[in-house]
C-alpha cells in the first residue's frame, strides 16, 4: 500500500493529526486544548457535526462553485498563514538605513519565531496578515482580551551579534500624526504640549502591538558595554567588528564628486550622501572598513577621517537624545558607557545617581510605582535601596552607527519585546531606483 493510499485512510489521517496536534498542546503547555482532540476525532471519523460548515460536498457529476471554492481556499489560507506568523515565521520589512550595509532599506525578511520561541499572542484579537493598524490608519486590534506574557520553548536564546527583531521600547506611546516618532524623545527635546497639540493625540499600544526594530544584540543580560570613540568594547574586551559594520567619515576630496556608479559598486546608497562644495567633499559618508579602504584609493579623494562625537556632543545628540537623558553622565553616540545590562534575578543598589538607568524598568517594564519624596526613592510605597529584575534585557545597536536610533538613544530592550531572528531575505528592492532595475537579484532568497 502506497504512502497516498495510506492516508486516505481515515483512521490513520486521524491519528497523524492527532499526533500534530498533541505535540502542538505539549509545546504550547495549556492541557485545556486538547479537548480539541475531540473534534479531530469526529471530523475524521464519526462525522457529527460539520465542522468545516463554510465547504460544500459535491455529488457525482454535481456542478462546482467557484464561489465557495474560493471562500474554502481562502479561510484556509487564512487559518494557515495566522498559525505559522504565531509560532514558526513572520513577514517583516526593513523600513530604514539603520543596518546597512548588513540589511538593506527594501530588504523583505522572514523572521524565524522559533530561534527564541514564539510568543504566546497577549492581544490574541487581531485582524489578519496585520500587526497594529490598518491600512487606513485605525487600529488592527482590540484590547478586549488581554494575556499575560508567555513564551514557548525555542531553539535557543538570544546571543552576542544576533540580529534580533523586537519590539520598539518606547512604542507604547504614539503620536497620531507621527506614529514613526519618538513620542518620548519629542517631550524631552520640545515638551508634552507641543508634541501633543502638533502631532497628538496620543495612542497607547500594548507590548506586543509595539512597532518591530531589527538591530544587532551587542551585549546581552549581565554584561557591561562601554562605547569608546565609537568601538564596542563588552566587559572590558574590543567586541568583533561584524563585516556589515559601519561609520560616517568626513571624506575631503579635490573638488570632484566621486563618480556616482563608482559609489554603488561599492554598496553605498548614494540616494543618502551629500556633497559640500565648500568643504570640498562628503561631511558624513557611511562606510564599513573595506569600503574605506577603497574610498582612499580614488584619485580625486584626499582625506577620510572618522567622525567621532566626543562630548559635549554636536547636534542633535544633546543630552536630552542620549540615554539615560541626564547631562552629568556626558555620554555621547561614540562615547557611552559604562553600562550594566540587568539580567533575571540578579539585584541592583538603588541610588539618586542611578536611578534615570533603571527607573524605566521598575516603572513601564516590570509594572511597578516609583516615586522619589525628599531625596528617598520608593517602590511601591516603600522605601527601596536596591531593586531584583524579573527579566533579562539587551542592548541593541544599529550596524550604520551614526544613523541608528537603539539602546544609545532608548536604553535596554526587555526579553518579553523580542519578536524573533532574521532568517532568509526572500525579496529586496532599492527604492531609489525605477521598476525592474530596483530589484536586488542577489538579495533574493539570501540566509541572513
Amino acid at each position: 500500500m502506497s504512502l497516498k493510499e495510506l492516508y486516505h485512510d481515515r483512521r490513520v489521517r486521524c491519528g497523524f493529526w492527532s499526533l500534530l496536534y498533541l505535540l502542538w498542546v505539549i509545546w504550547l503547555g495549556n492541557y485545556w486544548w486538547l479537548l480539541g482532540l475531540g473534534v479531530i476525532f469526529d471530523h475524521h471519523i464519526t462525522r457529527k457535526v460539520k465542522w468545516v460548515f463554510w465547504k460544500k460536498e459535491y455529488k457525482e457529476g454535481e456542478k462546482r462553485n467557484v464561489l465557495l471554492d474560493w471562500l474554502d481556499a481562502i479561510i484556509f489560507a487564512v487559518i494557515v498563514v495566522t498559525f505559522i506568523n504565531i509560532f514558526f515565521f513572520q513577514a517583516f520589512k526593513i523600513p530604514s538605513s539603520s543596518m546597512e550595509s548588513s540589511l538593506m532599506t527594501g530588504d523583505h525578511l522572514f523572521v524565524s519565531k522559533l530561534s527564541y520561541g514564539p510568543r504566546v499572542p497577549q492581544t490574541p484579537l487581531t485582524v489578519p496578515f496585520t500587526h497594529n493598524v490598518l491600512p487606513g490608519g485605525s487600529e488592527s486590534y482590540s484590547t478586549l482580551i488581554q494575556n499575560k506574557y508567555r513564551r514557548l520553548k525555542g531553539f535557543g536564546n538570544v546571543r552576542r551579534g544576533d540580529y534580533v527583531v523586537f519590539g520598539f521600547p518606547n512604542g507604547d506611546t504614539v503620536l497620531t500624526k507621527a506614529p514613526a516618532d519618538d513620542y518620548y524623545m519629542m517631550v524631552r527635546t520640545a515638551g508634552r504640549e507641543y508634541a501633543i497639540s502638533n502631532f497628538g493625540p496620543v495612542k497607547v499600544r500594548p507590548s506586543d502591538k509595539k512597532d518591530h526594530y531589527v538591530k544587532r544584540c551587542v551585549a546581552i543580560a549581565g554584561d557591561t558595554v562601554s562605547i569608546i570613540d565609537g568601538r564596542v568594547y563588552v566587559n572590558g574586551e574590543a567586541q568583533e567588528v561584524w563585516e556589515g559594520v559601519q561609520s560616517t567619515y568626513s571624506v575631503t576630496t579635490t573638488g570632484q564628486k566621486i563618480n556616482p556608479k563608482n559609489l554603488e559598486k561599492l554598496g553605498i546608497n548614494v540616494g543618502e550622501l551629500w556633497f559640500n562644495p565648500q568643504m570640498p567633499g562628503y561631511p558624513a559618508m557611511p562606510l564599513t572598513a573595506a569600503m574605506k579602504e577603497q574610498i582612499e584609493k580614488f584619485q580625486n579623494v584626499i582625506s577620510v577621517v572618522e567622525n567621532v562625537d566626543a562630548y559635549p556632543p554636536d547636534y542633535p545628540d544633546s543630552y536630552l537624545t542620549i540615554f539615560p537623558f541626564v547631562e552629568s553622565y556626558r555620554w555621547t553616540r561614540d562615547n557611552f558607557g559604562p553600562l550594566w545590562i540587568p539580567s533575571k534575578g540578579s539585584t541592583v543598589s538603588l541610588t539618586l545617581e542611578n536611578l534615570p538607568l533603571y527607573s524605566r524598568i521598575i516603572r513601564d517594564y516590570e509594572g511597578n510605582q516609583l516615586e522619589v519624596r525628599d531625596g528617598v526613592i520608593y517602590i511601591n510605597s516603600e522605601l527601596a535601596d536596591s531593586y531584583t529584575f524579573l527579566q533579562d534585557y539587551y542592548f541593541m545597536m544599529g550596524d550604520n552607527r551614526h544613523n541608528s536610533l537603539d539602546s544609545r538613544y532608548w536604553g535596554f530592550v526587555p526579553e518579553d519585546h523580542i519578536v524573533g531572528k532574521p532568517a532568509v531575505i526572500w525579496f529586496s528592492t532599492d527604492r531609489n531606483k525605477p521598476f525592474p532595475s530596483n530589484i536586488r537579484w542577489r538579495r533574493l532568497f539570501k540566509f541572513v
